[in-house]
């Protein structure tokens, strides 16, 4: 790219190197701007006669095309690409949708380029039309073959980020109380309510049983049966994991111990299973509080049916300190 004043009558179609003002003060054009012929008459009328512009050398492509391609080659589901001023392209959600991120792929990207990518964190859970990503450009320029690179480092490992819809998910609670399982229910069912409603929903099949091994086996048997997107287990004792009470009932029926403890306070005690493809998820302590906890940053995957791992878990670790 190189910089060169020119007459502007003869500026159509080339990219401002610098933002013009009018004389007292007001942005009048800005700088990375295409002058278009109407710009050329407005630049006439206010008296100039030469501006400085831009030139794209051989192997340069402009930085609205780059980012557009970076940004079209990174993301998929539910999102639509935006272009704004300034070499950038923004990614909007175009559903409610948890947002997954390849940090690894995105901090590579993020290493080798003129071009830039910042995401929301992974697993994030976004409403129609939050941006979830923006990519940046260095000024008007970037070399052909660096950007053709990154496109196919891209294309060959797949995107940095996914917009996973969340579409009319199911939601089953069991609350159990080694007394009474209604007396879980009346603690924490408001506060499970407001935990809920920050994700658009709400719960579907709602069970309460003492937490006694058979009777939480049945309970849970029964919620299965009806085939929810996901299954909260809220008790109001704090289980030693995956030998206690709600352990052992997972157990029977069937289910898989995915990770027990969870690098996230609040939340440590995360215990986290799966029968089949449906998560069953007990986090003792956490529907207490309304407050953040390990069971927000589980639940949007989750409600957007991805399977979620152990190693993902453990994952959290960095930034896992809530509160």
């Amino acid at each position: 790219m190189r910089a060169l004043t020119v007459g502007v009558k003869e500026s159509t179609g080339r990219i401002l190197c610098c933002t013009i003002f009018r004389p007292g003060g007001r942005k009048l054009l800005a700088k990375g701007h295409t002058i278009s012929e109407e710009d050329v008459r407005l630049l006439e009328t206010e008296g100039m006669n030469q501006v400085w512009v831009t030139e794209l050398e051989e192997g340069e492509v402009g930085e609205d095309e780059a980012v557009s391609g970076v940004a079209a080659a990174m993301g998929c589901g539910c999102l639509e690409i935006r272009l704004a001023a300034g070499g950038r392209a923004n990614l909007f959600a175009t559903e409610d949708c948890a947002v997954l991120v390849d940090d690894e792929l995105l901090k590579q990207i993020n290493c080798t380029s003129n071009i830039v990518i910042a995401t929301i964190l992974n697993f994030s859970f976004a409403k129609a039309g939050t941006r979830i990503a923006t990519v940046k450009s260095a000024p008007f320029a970037v070399a052909r073959a660096q950007l053709e690179a990154v496109v196919s480092i891209l294309r060959e490992r797949g995107p940095i980020l996914q917009g996973r819809p969340i579409r009319n998910p199911s939601v089953g609670v069991l609350y159990t109380d080694p007394i009474n399982g209604d007396r879980a229910r009346q603690l924490f069912e408001a506060i499970m309510r407001q935990r809920l409603d920050r994700f658009s929903t709400s719960a579907s099949f709602v069970l309460a049983s003492v937490e006694e091994d058979s009777a939480v086996t049945r309970s849970l048997q029964h919620m299965l049966r009806a085939r929810p997107t996901v299954v909260l287990m809220a008790s109001t004792t704090a289980p030693a994991g995956p030998e206690d009470v709600v352990g052992r009932a997972m157990a029977r029926v069937g289910c898989h111990m995915e990770k027990f403890l969870a690098p996230v306070e609040p939340g440590n005690l995360l215990l986290m299973g799966y029968k089949d493809e449906i998560p069953i998820v007990s986090a003792p302590g956490c529907f207490r509080s309304a407050k953040s906890n390990v069971v927000d940053l589980v639940l949007p995957p989750m409600l957007a049916r991805y399977r979620m791992s152990g190693w993902e878990v453990a994952a959290l670790g960095h930034g896992g300190l809530l509160g």
